[in-house]
């Protein structure tokens, strides 16, 4: 089948795929998803234009200034993750039996959340990649600095980090992604807890971090997943990302966002079942195509090994 030909789709599955979501998965909080029309998209990368001081005072009868803003038009390579769904013959015989149990659903849900957790992955490495930021847009933690220690100071490095990427782009950061290691240190923090000590609260919950902090939103990456040899990653490791993200319906504009997961429209999208009879089970193939990027690093800090 060429790329002119129609593919062939299960509408039902694929909806459902496409309202899929992960709770704990919170990659998009720094990388929300915008749609692409096709594989050979390009995106657009405005330059520093609206931060430059322009002459625009006008005598009477003199001529307009004028202002042409760059731009740049960059590739984005989007990559495929595909998974099937089998569902044995003889596994669906047997939930037929059961009243509102649904295999073909439940292969696609485990496949669908194989590959969110891939894509958290690649989100965490993106944002977490120290390479990608100016030395000033970074912190390594140690020893009292670190966040799980009780003399460090959580609040007083996001004020000063939030000042750094203010200074950048002209805007304070609105979202800051927590480890969830991080999270759980910071709920018992002696500076937060003296914070909310008159709180009738008997947690710190994600609401009050946002509020110490004073950013719109804060969120804990609690992801994990088990790697060939049995050891368990913790997919945000110990480190904590403070950015500016662009509110939904303004990230098409020329906003100095910290970055975007760009997915091909009409993604996820599941397959017709197939039979194999090799193996006497019905096959659902899942697909999705994305690529999460970094476009705005100074729109972003990173404090490594804050745990």
């Amino acid at each position: 089948m060429n790329g002119s030909q129609a593919r062939v789709v299960d509408p039902i599955l694929t909806e459902h795929s496409r309202g899929y979501s992960n709770a704990e998965m919170v990659g998009g909080a720094l990388f929300p998803t915008v749609s692409m029309p096709t594989r050979a998209a390009k995106r657009i990368e405005f330059d520093r234009s609206s931060f430059k001081r322009r002459r625009t005072r006008r005598a009477p009868g003199g001529v307009i200034a004028a202002l042409e803003f760059g731009y740049e038009g960059k590739a984005v390579g989007l990559h495929q993750e595909a998974l099937s769904a089998v569902t044995p013959i003889e596994f669906q015989q047997e939930a037929g039996a059961i009243p509102g149990i649904d295999l073909q659903r439940v292969g696609v849900d485990t496949v669908l959340a194989v590959i969110a957790m891939e894509k958290e992955i690649q989100q965490a490495l993106v944002a977490r990649n120290a390479a990608a930021y100016a030395a000033s847009n970074k912190a390594a933690l140690v020893g009292d600095f670190k966040w799980s220690d009780p003399d460090s100071d959580p609040k007083g490095q996001v004020y000063d980090a939030k000042e750094v990427v203010r200074k950048r782009i002209g805007r304070r950061p609105n979202t800051l992604v927590l480890a969830g290691g991080l999270n759980s240190a910071l709920g018992k923090h002696p500076k937060m807890l003296e914070h909310y000590k008159h709180t009738t609260s008997s947690a710190i919950s994600l609401a009050m971090m946002a509020a110490y902090f004073d950013v719109e939103t804060v969120v804990s990456g609690d992801a994990i997943y088990d790697q060939a040899d049995g050891t368990t990653v913790d997919v945000w490791g110990g480190d904590a990302i403070l950015a500016w993200v662009p509110p939904a319906g303004q990230r098409q504009m020329p906003l100095p966002s910290f970055g975007y997961t760009y997915q091909l429209l009409n993604h996820p999208l599941v397959e017709a079942a197939r039979w194999d009879g090799d193996i006497r089970s019905w096959k659902n193939d899942v697909l999705d195509e994305f690529s999460p990027e970094l476009v705005g690093p100074d729109a972003g800090y990173l404090f490594q090994d804050a745990l």
